[in-house]
């Protein structure tokens, strides 16, 4: 994944900020929101669009869009490359082909020893009962 042609497809969206900050949080659109249009997107293939839309289908909106939003600095510059992190990652983890699992079977020896185990427990809480004489 070419991620500067990825960045290319970005749009961002900047608006003010919530949250403390005093004056200053009502003059400045520090709160950034980086969108990326999947269906017309030209770096992935339709697999792995569709990939995409398997992984992260409660992230994608009605448009076929992905949004990240940061606000977690009082930098706008910051939040925009904390957000292009984000939906960076966000696509990569999507790509990452899971590991399919390979069942096993517990050993004899491993279920010989539970047994054995169980067994002496078993005869200790015997033991404690009543004595009948």
């Amino acid at each position: 994944m070419k991620e500067e042609l990825l960045q290319k497809e970005f749009s961002y969206r900047m608006s003010r900020s919530g949250g403390k900050g005093g004056q200053h949080v009502n003059k400045v659109e520090t709160r950034v929101e980086v969108i990326f249009d999947l269906n017309n997107s030209a770096v992935f293939t339709d697999d792995q669009k569709e990939r995409i839309r398997l992984q992260l289908g409660n992230k994608i909106n009605a448009k076929g869009e992905i949004q990240v939003v940061c606000q977690s600095t009082r930098s706008q510059l910051r939040n925009k490359h904390f957000a292009i992190a984000k939906l960076i990652e966000l696509l990569k983890n999507a790509l990452v082909e899971k590991t399919k699992r390979k069942p096993t079977q517990i050993s004899r020896a491993k279920q010989e020893k539970r047994l054995k185990a169980k067994r002496i427990n078993s005869e200790k809480k015997s033991w404690r009962g009543k004595i009948d004489y």
